[in-house]
């Protein structure tokens, strides 16, 4: 089955990036996410899974598609026979500042896994700790920056100085941001795309080693199926904001606040796929790049069991009586 997913859900992603590249620097957030979200409901229902989104654009009433529950795929193939049932997290666009004003980093992501195999988070806040391979095993959320920090730097064999940490520019991370400042790391703060972030710090080259702070509970879903295949680790809490999102974790099962949810808690798939499509210039993938008669797509996709990580350059050819020279 992950075979099947990791072809195919990269579809998906593919079909909402360039749908919302069009986008790209016009204001509109909500046009942006509208036709993500519309091309990965028309995309995922060509495919023979049968798929419940359990991370989505919100509640049925909030959401007219692609909502917590929603079942997608078709229930059968061709002849006939049951299509395998999937769990399926989805962002159909990270990042909708980001295109609505053009800047780095939007892209459009899901994971998925067999049924179960991701956690259904309420869509609340969760406090996170994400790191790569080398320091994984070695954090604890529950301690201070300035003490992970320190573990990061000796499991790197860096000093702190050496340390470069992601955290999102919000009000509330003040005192977390002077924090981190007085041990002398670097910090690179974001205004949007928590999720690309995580992946960042799991990826040689990017120059990223942590990510810190408070964001989305689905996006930490997200970041952890991609750092489960990456060997990464994501440690979060939920960090609720009213009494409405304390009483809706409840009733999905999480009622202890400060339970410290890990990896493997947040995306426990065997079969697990993560994929992702840049839809702007980034860190990691480059964004779509139109030209006439097509567009040109840059993603990665990720599988646990193979232990495979792509990045698949894709030529979408709307127009295929274009000479080769043009479309690529």
């Amino acid at each position: 089955m992950e075979k099947l997913l990791a072809l195919e859900m990269i579809r998906v992603t593919e079909a909402a990036a360039i749908a919302s590249a069009r986008f790209m620097g016009r204001g509109d957030r909500d046009g942006a996410d509208r036709v993500a979200t519309e091309a990965m409901r028309e995309t995922m229902g060509e495919l023979d899974i049968a798929a419940t989104i359990v991370i989505g654009e919100g509640e049925r009433d909030e959401a007219p598609m692609l909502y917590i529950g929603e079942q997608v795929g078709r229930r059968e193939n061709d002849e006939g026979a049951a299509s395998p049932e999937v769990d399926i997290a989805v962002d159909p666009l990270e990042g909708t500042n980001l295109v609505a004003t053009g800047q780095a980093n939007a892209i459009t992501v899901l994971a998925a896994s067999e049924k179960g195999g991701l956690l259904n988070a309420p869509d609340t806040y969760f406090e996170k700790l994400c790191v790569g391979p080398g320091a994984a095993g070695h954090v604890d959320i529950r301690r201070s920056p300035t003490e992970n920090l320190d573990r990061i730097a000796a499991a790197l064999g860096r000093s702190v100085a050496d340390i470069t940490v992601i955290i999102l520019d919000r009000p509330r991370h003040a005192g977390l941001i002077d924090e981190v400042r007085r041990t002398g790391a670097r910090i690179k703060l974001i205004s949007d795309g928590d999720v690309i972030a995580g992946i960042s710090c799991a990826v040689s080259g990017t120059g990223v080693h942590a990510v810190m702070g408070t964001g989305g509970a689905p996006e930490g879903v997200l970041t952890a199926a991609a750092l489960r295949c990456l060997g990464g680790e994501i440690q979060t809490r939920f960090r609720f904001r009213n009494d409405e999102e304390r009483q809706r974790a409840r009733a999905m099962g999480h009622d202890d606040e400060d339970r410290v949810y890990r990896t493997e808690d947040l995306a426990s798939g065997e079969n697990l796929i993560f994929a992702a499509t840049g839809v702007t210039n980034g860190d990691l993938l480059q964004g779509v790049r139109f030209f006439h008669g097509g567009a040109r797509t840059h993603s990665i996709v990720m599988a646990y069991q193979a232990a495979q990580v792509r990045f698949v350059d894709t030529v979408h050819m709307f127009d295929r009586t274009l000479p080769p020279s043009v479309r690529l």
